[in-house]
């Protein structure tokens, strides 16, 4: 029997189908990771991705590529049951013992891992749950592979079917499980929204601080923290183009507000009490809010802003 010849038809297929599968394994563990890391934040997570841009490039590329996984693979494992010789076919073997060695060495790796973690007495919930989902990921490539490697090429179809309904079954279930952590494309937009919001008031909050450093005053409005010469013009909403409200409540003490889709990520009630104003990198002035129109009621601390000696 003459060694099969690999075909440009039969590289390509190959090749696709492997591309499209590491493509797979990866977006469905980052979505999974960013499914375990909202159950189970990290408490001491320097930075949180409110608009889940991660979960929702690794989605994307999942109803995407998934589907062309399992198309390529339906064509290659139609043409081998035609043709059994091309189960010979070297490029076959070669991404085929790839793969295994690769999903081999996650499976190791993973294990290592989570000994070492272990021992360093540093494990977690949130920890253990990925070292999982990436066993599972990694264990049921690395199954399907050496179970593929070893069949022959007029075995009893049923078994593939089971292995690619259950396939099937578990990436839509986590695409599903996604969606809900993630929320609506509608959603994602809003908080968008509401962040441009917050940075414009805080914009015009400094500003304001600006005009009283300078002039010894609050302004009366808005309008007076126009500066040509300093290239500040006022910020306004940007879904519904109209003006932020601002209110001069003492002499040192003012509030400004916007109407917001939706509250604060942490749930922050609506009323936030009065807040000093302090310099840039420190935290404690609150820009937490709830949906619809909220104001952010604001004191100026003279000892930390003083008056310019010009303006007195």
């Amino acid at each position: 029997m003459n060694k099969p010849q690999t075909t440009p038809k039969d590289f390509f297929l190959y090749v696709g189908a492997i591309i499209a599968l590491y493509v797979s394994a990866g977006s469905l563990l980052a979505v999974l990771f960013s499914i375990i890391g909202a159950i189970f934040p990290d408490a001491v997570a320097r930075s949180y991705d409110y608009y889940n841009g991660g979960m929702r490039f690794a989605i994307a590329s999942l109803i995407i590529i998934f589907p062309m996984y399992i198309a390529l693979s339906w064509i290659i494992r139609r043409d081998i049951v035609a043709n059994p010789e091309k189960r010979e076919l070297s490029v076959r073997k070669w991404l085929v013992y790839l793969t295994l060695f690769v999903t081999g060495l996650v499976v190791v790796g993973d294990l290592v891992t989570v000994l070492n973690v272990f021992l360093g007495g540093e494990v977690t919930v949130r920890f253990i749950a990925k070292v999982i989902a990436t066993l599972v990921v990694s264990g049921a490539i690395f199954g399907y592979y050496l179970y593929d490697i070893r069949r022959s090429a007029d075995e009893n179809k049923r078994v593939s079917r089971i292995i690619v309904v259950a396939s099937a079954a578990f990436v839509l279930g986590t695409l599903v499980w996604g969606f809900a952590v993630m929320g609506s494309p509608s959603k994602a937009r809003n908080l968008r929204f509401d962040d441009t919001r917050t940075s414009d008031l805080q914009s015009i909050q400094w500003q304001i601080i600006n005009v009283w450093q300078q002039k010894g005053a609050l302004p009366a409005q808005l309008s007076d923290l126009n500066d040509s010469l300093s290239y500040f013009s006022l910020p306004i909403d940007p879904e519904t183009g109209a003006s932020y409200v601002y209110e001069k409540t003492a002499a040192k003490a003012f509030k400004l507000c916007a109407t917001f889709a939706l509250g604060t990520a942490d749930g922050a009630a609506s009323g936030v009490s009065a807040s000093v104003v302090r310099p840039y990198g420190v935290t404690d002035t609150n820009w937490k809010h709830s949906a619809g129109t909220h104001c952010f009621e604001r004191t100026i601390d003279a000892a930390l802003y003083p008056v310019n000696a010009k303006a007195i």
